[in-house]
């Protein structure tokens, strides 16, 4: 009975890691965005992370929201640099939100400015 118990409790464990490995490590989509950077800041309390919104558009609902790794520093950077410039965003999404390193689904990997 005792092994039972501990077979149960092990797969139990490797299903949790596999899927926050496959929520971190799988790309469900990924693309480019583009618009007028609106917002970059970093936000939260006891989890640090840096969050962005870009405007596609004049209506609210064409707001494209994102989050970018702490690690991504030249991405961070360059955001700051370019606050309220039109860019173009390269991204990923990711298949679920993980808190503590961003409150979106899509994070950025590289950053370019347009121009006109």
């Amino acid at each position: 009975m005792k092994r039972i118990l501990i077979l149960i409790l092990v797969a139990l464990i490797l299903m949790a890691a596999g899927g926050f490995i496959f929520i971190y490590k799988v790309s469900y989509s990924e693309g480019i965005r583009a618009g007028e950077l609106v917002k970059f800041s970093k936000k939260g309390v006891f989890f640090k992370t840096w969050e962005g919104e870009i405007s596609q558009g004049v209506s609210e609902s064409q707001h494209f929201k994102f989050s970018v790794e702490k690690h991504e520093t030249q991405v961070i950077n360059d955001l700051k640099d370019l606050q309220g410039k039109e860019v173009k965003l390269h991204y990923f999404e990711r298949y679920n939100t993980l808190f503590w390193i961003g409150d979106t689904k899509y994070f950025i990997t590289k950053v370019v400015e347009e121009t006109n």
